[in-house]
């Protein structure tokens, strides 16, 4: 690019940081990655009565686990009122902006005149300067909102990086409000200024901003500011095909964290949300980072899928170190109030139990209860440990209780035990998976028996037969 790119991430902080910002940011931050530009992210905080810390700190939170590093801000758009308030005046100044006393009562009436008549709701212009045009007096005490004058003629549009040529007639546009009555300007404004003064060069954003870009353009043209290259992305539907909402995936990105995701996989995971390289599904940052363009960005809405992303986070398990798991799974553990000290180690059994799971919540799960003694129901038990099992599981305690600790003495000993008694595999490891873990299923039996060590092994067995 001629140009050096410089893109970014204007979250509002009404709310935590959901998927399709988490998306919106991660294409943001790829493709200034690509071309070797300049991420930034910007605090659009000017909603007072709903942007809180908490808030912005969620955003700093999710940002921070997707490592979606900035190389500017972040910046708060509270801090900037003197540069808006500024730029209002030039525009004031320059008759690109004027004041309008139409109070709330009156523009009702208005919009409600007009749908009567079956026309569109809009300003009518009462206040507009125009030559030969004579304005209403001022009311005395009024406190006025400061309107742009948008162009009245011709139109205004570009040619969309996604979704491609789309224009507006100015006809269509009424004077938009840039500054509310006690003087704070507005949000289209504010981004107007931010993204003149960032030199931003790419706005990719959700295409719910499509009507606020005609706006936009033609304030940066009043300001004699260059007009950035726009790309819009459709929305992400749920699983069930209706708009992601919070009941259907909308969800904090850190509580994909909190439920046992892998970051690099809900990075990979949002890439394929309405991108492709390819048919290409598992890739490094560092392969996103090269491929990404915005020309294989989907016009059509995006699917989120649970289960491919359960797919992949499964593979991102499998392919992690040991030893980085286990300090996670250990963190969990601890939350749970679960003490792993004097027990098996953690990275053996996690290497034991990340190949049959899809969260860290469930490898969590898997390995607790090698350190918390389980509690089969009361029907389990009754099903498994029967007057032969117990028999078996007793001739068992009493082999391994002499044997080299080691997976194939223990094979060996329970094979022994299954001859002895006349028993099958079944009929001796699903009695000693339910006396040792509480469950049916487990990996290896033999393995097992191993990393939950001599001691822990003999007592639970002891427990039930």
């Amino acid at each position: 690019m001629s140009t050096p790119v410089r893109t970014r991430f204007a979250p509002s902080p009404t709310g935590y940081l959901h998927i399709g910002g988490a998306r919106t940011a991660l294409f943001c931050w790829a493709f200034a990655r690509r071309h070797g530009g300049q991420f930034i992210l910007r605090i659009e905080d000017t909603d007072v009565a709903r942007s809180t810390p908490a808030a912005v700190q969620a955003i700093l939170d999710g940002m921070r686990w997707l490592a979606l590093d900035c190389d500017e801000g972040p910046f708060y758009q509270m801090q900037r009122m003197d540069r808006y308030k500024a730029v209002i005046g030039e525009l004031l100044a320059a008759g690109h902006a004027y004041h309008c006393y139409t109070t709330p009562a009156e523009l009702d009436a208005l919009r409600e005149a007009q749908r009567a008549r079956g026309e569109k709701p809009r300003y009518d212009g009462r206040w507009r300067p125009e030559p030969g045009k004579v304005l209403p007096q001022p009311p005395e005490g009024g406190a006025p909102v400061v309107r742009f004058r948008n162009p009245s003629d011709g139109a205004v549009g570009w040619d969309d990086l996604v979704k491609g040529r789309i224009a507006f007639a100015n006809a269509e546009l009424d004077d938009l409000v840039i500054a509310r009555p006690d003087g704070t300007p507005t949000y289209n404004f504010c981004v107007v200024v931010d993204d003149w003064d960032m030199a931003i060069t790419h706005v990719i954003r959700g295409d719910d901003h499509v009507n606020n870009t005609p706006r936009q353009i033609n304030i940066l043209r009043a300001l004699g500011a260059e007009v950035p290259q726009y790309a819009h992305l459709s929305m992400i539907l749920g699983d069930d095909g209706q708009k992601l909402s919070k009941r259907h995936g909308a969800v904090s990105v850190m509580q994909y964290h909190e439920a046992g995701y892998l970051s690099d996989a809900v990075v990979n995971y949002l890439a394929r949300l309405g991108w492709s390289h390819g048919d290409d599904e598992i890739f490094s940052r560092a392969q996103l980072t090269e491929w990404f363009d915005l020309d294989h960005i989907t016009a059509s809405a995006a699917q989120f899928n649970t289960d491919k992303l359960n797919w992949l986070n499964a593979h991102y398990i499998r392919q992690a170190d040991d030893a980085v798991l286990a300090a996670d799974i250990g963190e969990r553990l601890a939350a749970r109030g679960v003490d792993v000290v004097g027990g098996p180690a953690l990275a053996a059994l996690v290497a034991l139990y990340k190949d049959r799971v899809a969260t860290l919540a469930e490898l969590a799960d898997g390995v607790e209860a090698f350190y918390v003694a389980p509690s089969p129901s009361p029907e389990l038990l009754a099903e498994q440990i029967t007057d032969a099992s117990r028999t078996a599981l007793t001739a068992l305690g009493e082999q391994l209780a002499c044997i080299d600790w080691q997976r194939e003495a223990i094979s060996a000993a329970i094979k022994a035990v299954m001859k002895a008694q006349g028993l099958k595999m079944p009929q001796v490891a699903i009695p000693l998976r339910v006396a040792l873990l509480g469950v049916k299923q487990t990996p290896s039996i033999d393995a097992v028996v191993e990393a939950m060590g001599r001691e822990q092994v003999l007592r639970r067995i002891g427990a039930l037969s």
